[in-house]
């Protein structure tokens, strides 16, 4: 059977938390009545069991359980490393 969770792309912005980073994910979508494309970003948090991601790494989430009160998504894979 395919894999139903969903998955999302998006930047590292926090990592102070112990086995949580907070991501930033953005996503377009046109304007309903003018018609412009618009940028909308959305900061999920997510479970990073073994505290790998740093600040400005570019990571693939997936939906999860419910882990914590806010966290429902776990770190898949970090896709590119940030510039230190």
């Amino acid at each position: 059977m395919r894999e139903r969770r969903k998955k999302l792309v998006g930047r590292v912005v926090s990592d102070k938390m112990d086995k949580t980073v907070v991501v930033r994910v953005e996503r377009t979508k046109r304007h309903p009545l003018y018609g412009k494309v618009i940028r909308i970003a959305k900061k999920v948090k997510a479970h990073d069991p073994n505290n790998e991601c740093r600040v400005g790494d570019l990571v693939r989430i997936i939906e999860s359980r419910p882990i914590s009160k806010e966290k429902r998504w776990v770190v898949m894979e970090i896709l590119e490393r940030a510039e230190e």
